[in-house]
């Protein structure tokens, strides 16, 4: 029988801005998808614990302390700006990135002033902070360091239904919705006790924060299926070309899919993946769980239905590792329930 991990609190950030071709528009990561992948975890028998509080030594584990302590403090600080501000911590300046693979993370921001850090911290406009931002953020993380802690302990499979979601989030900066890298601190933290780990990302958008996180490191495995990023989130990574850097070369995989790809490319994908993860000697795998590769995601541009999903559990069922999958993305709110159905039925739970 899987374990599944959810704390209440994840469902009070209610982003209020998001901005799309120019215009901004009502969010996408709505508290409402909490609620239907709950309802698809307990219509399966599968009771739901809340995670303990664990401290922030797993999120210090491959998060900077410096970031970290910005998005605590970030809806206080927001609080001290003249009254004209918006509903949310907002950046309007973003700082050029080198692109440097050789490095972990940046350094501290140089500026001390609150705008500053605030485009220095947080990587778009998809990432406002809001008044209960960091609450729900915190609780996310808990909620996969106890799936972690799940497998740690024994069990085969584990869900963490993680908001908000946490692949975009880098060592050092927000992003793509995601504040903290949910699916990183649940690998590191598996991986601290010794055990050979995989991720294996299946959301349409490319796991760049996961990537970024391991890139220079060998002891963990990342692979990533994902829309090519050519003319899609996140853009700057993804490619096939990027295999890792130093001691990770070879130890990261990318597999972008063409636009409109269905279950067919996937799985071909996933036999490729699940070929290299067995190369890789892994010995628990991670899945960062998004269905925006669903067909009516609202801003996905895969063709998978739900009932797909319970094929791309199966694939990953069959490699028989011990697997803990962490929620993602995915935003077709009336879908992602039945996919999940699908997902955890394929998996055998």
């Amino acid at each position: 029988m899987a374990r599944a991990f959810h704390h209440p609190d994840q469902a009070l950030h209610d982003p209020q801005q998001y901005m799309r071709f120019g215009r901004v528009v009502p969010p996408k990561d709505l508290p409402e998808r909490t609620e239907r992948l709950l309802a698809a975890v307990r219509g399966r028998g599968i009771g739901v614990s809340a995670p303990e509080p664990c401290g922030l030594d797993p999120i210090h584990a491959v998060h900077a302390p410096h970031f970290v302590a910005f998005l605590q403090s970030a809806w206080d600080e927001w609080q001290a700006l003249p009254a004209e501000r918006g509903p949310e911590a907002w950046p309007s300046t973003f700082p050029y990135w080198s692109g440097r693979p050789d490095e972990d993370a940046r350094p501290p921001c140089p500026s001390t002033g609150f705008l500053g850090r605030l485009g220095w911290y947080l990587g778009d406009l998809s990432v406002p902070v809001g008044p209960n931002c960091w609450t729900s953020t915190l609780r996310s993380a808990e909620t996969a360091v106890a799936g972690a802690d799940a497998l740690i302990r024994g069990e085969r499979l584990a869900y963490a239904l993680c908001r908000p979601s946490g692949h975009h989030a880098r060592a050092d900066r927000a992003s793509g919705f995601c504040y903290l890298n949910n699916s990183a601190i649940a690998a590191q933290r598996i991986a601290a006790t010794g055990a050979r780990v995989a991720i294996l990302d299946v959301d349409a958008h490319h796991g760049d924060g996961t990537q970024q996180i391991f890139y220079r490191r060998g002891d963990v495995l990342t692979v990533s299926i994902h829309a090519d990023p050519d003319s899609y989130y996140p853009f700057y990574t993804g490619y096939a070309h990027e295999t890792g850097h130093g001691p990770g070369t070879g130890a990261n995989l990318n597999l972008p899919l063409p636009h409109g790809s269905g279950i067919e490319a996937m799985e071909r994908a996933l036999d490729i993946a699940l070929a290299r993860i067995r190369d890789f000697g892994a010995e628990v795998l991670v899945v960062a769980l998004g269905f925006d590769a669903h067909e009516e995601d609202p801003i996905g541009v895969l063709k998978l239905t739900s009932a797909d999903f319970a094929r791309v559990g199966a694939a990953i069922a069959a490699i028989g590792l011990p697997t803990l999958a962490v929620q993602e993305g995915g935003y077709a709110v009336d879908a992602i329930g039945s996919s999940l159905d699908a997902f955890l039925q394929g998996m055998g739970a």
